[in-house]
């Protein structure tokens, strides 16, 4: 019984992730409008401070669910989160988008190296890794040294904000974490980047960020908060390697991007990876947070 209900945990908590990776694909597509009339930094502070609107609004959290370790956590991943964002954004605007993915991949890789045990520490996540190569070819793009700064720096942001979910997902029940360190990630980018982007925003570009921001980062934040209360950190980090896949997927069918051979290859590595990833990746005793005080 107890091999059946982890398996099934496993089962639900890749599903979870595959949602997330499919939703925030789909939200990268639809903003790259928004790039050309805001500008980067500006997509990316429309999305963090509709989605921390967004969340407060219907999650409400209660005081009474954090303590004041767990509040704290939720105020770093929301740092996390809006460097990982803008971080990104940063990079691709300076290197090629298959070079910045590649390296942005780095953190959740190394998060599945350095925490996964036994015999499959490696094996899941270096197939990933070649899947990866394979898809985004970053060999072919030119180097910027600042770019690659960027891409690298977001990679280490992305790593935290694995483990800080996962934590803040065992310690706050429900989605109310999420609300927290959203509404602290949409703060910050304001007061980082809101002087040079709130001259540009109009009503329009306003009105069409509510729905930008629940494809990204609403509905695939929640999906990984819901997934790393089923999923190893480890596990989680190789699954993420099969995002470059669906951006592959939502390129062919929104942008009519048509990948190539090596391309192809690469999704089919990943996408073993992360069934392996899942398949053992469940987590022993998914914790159910209590309810404080």
């Amino acid at each position: 019984m107890n091999g059946l209900v982890t398996s099934n945990q496993a089962r639900t908590g890749a599903f979870m992730a595959t949602g997330s990776m499919l939703s925030v694909q789909v939200g990268l597509a639809l903003s790259l409008s928004f790039v050309d009339r805001i500008g980067v930094e500006g997509a990316a502070w429309l999305r963090l401070v509709w989605a921390g609107v967004l969340l407060l609004v219907l999650v409400r959290p209660r005081p009474s669910a954090f303590t004041r370790r767990s509040f704290l956590t939720c105020v770093l991943l929301g740092l996390v989160t809006a460097g990982v964002t803008m971080l990104f954004m940063a990079a691709i605007a300076r290197i090629p988008l298959g070079t910045a993915s590649a390296l942005e991949f780095l953190g959740p890789l190394g998060v599945a190296v350095f925490v996964g045990r036994g015999g499959q520490r490696f094996l899941w996540p270096g197939l990933a890794a070649v899947g990866v190569l394979l898809l985004t070819r970053p060999w072919e793009g030119t180097v910027d040294l600042v770019g690659v700064g960027f891409a690298l720096s977001a990679a280490v942001c992305w790593a935290l904000y694995i483990l800080l979910t996962q934590r803040v997902g065992d310690d706050v029940e429900g989605i109310q974490p999420l609300a927290v360190s959203m509404a602290t990630a949409g703060l910050f980018a304001t007061l980082v980047v809101g002087p040079m982007v709130l001259p540009r925003v109009t009503l329009d570009v306003l009105l069409w960020g509510i729905g930008l921001a629940l494809l990204l980062p609403v509905i695939p934040f929640t999906l990984e908060l819901l997934a790393l209360r089923r999923l190893t950190t480890a596990a989680f980090g190789t699954l993420m390697a099969v995002e470059p896949g669906f951006a592959m997927l939502v390129g062919f069918v929104v942008l009519a991007q048509v990948p190539g051979v090596a391309a192809l290859i690469g999704i089919a590595l990943v996408v073993a990876a992360g069934i392996g990833a899942a398949r053992s990746g469940a987590r022993t005793v998914p914790p159910v947070p209590a309810e404080v005080g």
